[in-house]
């Protein structure tokens, strides 16, 4: 009765002034221009089995989820998105809290505040849809956590989320329990749950980096709850450096690809939803085409495929006046002595062409000159594909900071 009540509350059935627990009217961001802090980038689990199978998506109801989001720029306004794209039938989000996170999954006291919904504590998401909370004044940290918790009262199946999350996720499965300072976990997993985005206002903030790739991108094998990314580094690095202040979004997804459908919407399909509907996108980071290379039982691509994937997303940016980086594929010595062809040919290709902004060469920083199909020692996580945690910051490193000075008339 209680989850219906909530249920119909949200849809406007059940009038605002019958819940005691309703915000003050949402804070005005006036016209200040919004940025991304934290943008993951959402993809589809499964979808439903068969009659009579087990489904392995989660599903929950009259549960609390709390999300750990690591932030990038600092702001005094914040709101977060939340998303329904990939799911099958609405869901409510019965209560949204944002803090600032402790350790662990406990939050700092007296950093609790409620978020809205049109001025409402909850929010029916459409199948498809994406919904936005409503603006509040808020000292959001730069380079911090902050604890997003979203109360889910109704039977809600976990299909929109960002499954690579290296980074704990917190869930209560019963009851509502947004506001907890300590926040007794019954469950966790590393992905992010239908929240994609916070935003930020902050006047010194001059663009949004994306770095768009697969999982090299995303973080795979990189210690979970420790920010050690290359976008994380490259973050950190610009924030404590005398650069204008950029915000840098990190839409990896494991086992993308550049030309068809991997793991989530190809890089060709997915690049304006991910990159240039970014508020204030300036730069993007391109990694990626080792997972069409590696990965070719469904579709097999030449490097001229790959070159005009590339040229589709380069032409994409450069009429929004975006710039556009290439960087180099790193080593993956797994790969066969035609698909390593392929990938040297794409890396000269990226060094030579001219088509990109620039070029950022992670190949040279990560391989082992001995063996330019390795990884070096250091930098190899072990599976001789994913970079370690030193590899990881060895390429965040190497990049030139003053690359995000440049601009596109």
């Amino acid at each position: 009765m209680r989850a219906t009540k909530a249920f119909l509350a949200a849809l406007g059935v059940i009038g605002a002034c019958t819940s005691p627990n309703v915000s003050p009217a949402p804070a005005s961001a006036g016209n200040a221009t919004w940025a991304p802090t934290w943008s993951p980038s959402p993809s589809a689990t499964a979808l439903r089995p068969s009659v009579g199978t087990q489904d392995r998506v989660p599903t929950y109801a009259n549960a609390t989820i709390r999300e750990i989001v690591r932030t990038t720029i600092g702001g005094d306004h914040m709101r977060i998105r939340i998303s329904n794209e990939f799911g099958d039938k609405p869901i409510l989000i019965g209560a949204a809290h944002v803090a600032l996170r402790d350790k662990g999954s406990m939050t700092r006291a007296g950093t609790d505040r409620a978020l809205t919904f049109g001025g409402k504590p909850s929010v029916v998401v459409r199948t498809g849809a994406v919904v936005t909370s409503d603006p509040i004044a808020y000292d959001v940290p730069q380079l911090g956590d902050l604890a997003i918790s979203l109360f889910l009262p109704d039977s809600a199946r976990t299909t929109t989320r960002h499954a690579l999350g290296v980074q704990t996720t917190y869930i209560v499965k019963s009851g509502n329990h947004v506001d907890a300072t300590t926040f007794s976990a019954d469950t966790t997993m590393l992905s992010w749950l239908f929240l994609t985005a916070v935003e930020v206002t902050n006047p010194r903030v001059t663009g949004t980096i994306v770095a768009v790739g697969n999982s090299i991108t995303d973080g795979y094998a990189a210690t979970p709850d420790s920010n050690r990314r290359w976008p994380d580094v490259l973050a950190r690095r610009l924030l404590t450096s005398n650069e204008p202040v950029k915000a840098v979004v990190n839409a990896g997804i494991s086992g993308n690809r550049v030309l068809t459908f991997g793991a989530g919407p190809s890089l060709v399909s997915r690049f304006d939803r991910d990159v240039l509907m970014q508020p204030e996108v300036s730069h993007v980071i391109l990694l990626e085409a080792i997972n069409d290379i590696s990965r070719d039982s469904i579709d097999v691509v030449s490097a001229d495929d790959i070159i005009f994937g590339y040229r589709q997303v380069i032409d994409r940016a450069h009429e929004r006046g975006v710039v556009i980086y290439g960087a180099t594929l790193t080593p993956f010595e797994r790969l066969s002595p035609a698909r390593q062809a392929k990938r040297e040919a794409i890396n000269q290709w990226i060094r030579t062409s001219g088509a990109f902004d620039g070029v950022i060469d992670f190949d040279k920083v990560t391989r082992d000159p001995n063996q330019p199909n390795r990884f070096l020692p250091l930098y190899d996580s072990g599976d001789h594909l994913h970079p370690s945690d030193a590899g990881y910051k060895a390429m965040g490193e190497s990049i030139d900071l003053t690359l995000f000075r440049k601009k596109r008339s």
